[in-house]
């Protein structure tokens, strides 16, 4: 089981990567002239995965794939691994869950007003 919560765990470490590196890898490529950071249907997805995260979030539902990582760590008995001890430390954090939902409503706002500055390019363009 500890192998699969592994699998999990990199799943939601690469979504994380993908929402905050894209807002990066869009900033950066907007003063760089990357013309990949206009993809449209990058920047919807991009869009779409921090709204779902906001939405789960002030809606009080748990992430997903921490519940699912979870269930798969308590099913198992082998000890933490490696992966797990050096991914948690930067995905999981003590704070009130407050925090995390005003940083994710935060932060979907500024990825919508990316989108209206750095706009994407229509599809057929």
């Amino acid at each position: 089981m500890a192998l699969l919560a592994d699998i999990v765990l990199a799943v939601h470490f690469l979504f994380v990567l993908f929402v905050v590196g894209g807002l990066i890898a869009i900033w950066a490529g907007a003063a760089l002239g990357w013309s990949w950071v206009r993809n449209f249907r990058f920047r919807v997805a991009h869009l779409a995965a921090i709204l779902f995260v906001a939405a789960e979030s002030l809606a009080g539902i748990a992430c997903p794939l921490t519940v699912w990582e979870a269930l798969l760590r308590r099913a198992g008995t082998e000890p933490g691994s490696f992966m797990q001890r050096w991914v948690w430390r930067l995905l999981y954090y003590d704070l009130p869950e407050w925090v995390f939902t005003l940083i994710y409503a935060l932060f979907a706002l500024l990825v919508l007003a990316t989108l209206l500055l750095v706009r994407p390019r229509r599809p057929g363009h």
